[in-house]
């Protein structure tokens, strides 16, 4: 007989946020005093362990969510089994705004793929900032523009048949600076946390990175990899100006990036 699992869940793990996790959200250093003291008496944060699910799809809503330290993984299984990874949300990434304005349930995972400090606004508080605050308003009409074209963007990559061009473009879009102020100029990833997020092998990821690297658009340091060119990472795929247009699997669009990459060893 198996014997009951006595870990504590996600939700029995939150507690209150410390003075420097508070620092970190980016929303809340947006409001007025009176809003950022009623959010910040109400965000609860949660230590969550690899695996662990912070939101499970059909459940209903109850928290907005961001990520504070960690990686998450959003992604959804079809009726054959398969996964199909969304997105990869790294530190300052705040996510299922519409979910949160529609009072819905979630129509997605969201996993941890490494120890995560995860923190969580009550629904109710979220739909309270709606009404109240004009900066409160401005970040999620924001979220909710690039969250768009993220998305759009991921099912351009899906498409690909070409790793090389999989992996260039999903490195570039975990550097989005409205959707994850918090990466700032370095990202500590694993190679396995990589691979599950684009959706190929450790190996295959590795191949990619080293032809990368001859491209000169990545340069293999100590301990990690450097980008050189992002703005060649956000368009690979798509033919430079006057050599033709390009197939609707060759088209991106994101911002302008600035930043390195650390792709530690797992």
């Amino acid at each position: 007989m198996t014997a009951p699992r006595t870990e504590p869940s996600l939700h029995q793990r939150r507690r209150a946020p410390t003075p420097a996790e508070l620092a970190g959200i980016p929303w809340l250093q947006q409001l007025r005093p009176d809003e950022y003291a009623l959010a910040a008496s109400h965000i609860t944060v949660g230590d969550a362990l690899p695996g662990d699910l912070v939101c499970r799809l059909g459940r209903p809503v109850t928290y907005w969510f961001g990520v504070v330290e960690g990686l998450l993984k959003m992604s959804s299984d079809n009726a054959q089994g398969q996964t199909m990874t969304f997105a990869g949300v790294p530190p300052g990434g705040w996510f299922g705004e519409g979910t949160a304005l529609k009072r819905e349930a979630y129509r997605y995972n969201i996993q941890a793929l490494r120890k995560s400090v995860v923190a969580g606004l009550p629904v109710d508080t979220f739909h309270w900032l709606l009404d109240h605050s004009i900066a409160f308003n401005r970040f999620v009409m924001n979220q909710l523009n690039e969250r768009l074209a993220q998305f759009i963007g991921a099912r351009e990559i899906d498409r690909m048949n070409d790793p090389d061009l999989r992996v260039a473009r999903s490195l570039a879009a975990l550097f989005n600076p409205v959707l994850y102020p918090g990466v700032g100029q370095v990202l500590r990833i694993t190679q396995q946390e990589l691979a599950y997020l684009v959706g190929l092998s450790r190996q295959r990821v590795n191949e990619a990175l080293a032809a990368l690297a001859a491209q000169g658009a990545i340069k293999v340091e100590y301990g990690g990899v450097r980008v050189l060119d992002l703005d060649g990472l956000r368009s690979s795929g798509r033919p430079r100006a006057g050599l033709g247009a390009a197939t609707s699997d060759q088209t991106a669009a994101g911002p302008e990036l600035e930043s390195a990459i650390v792709l530690a060893k797992a």
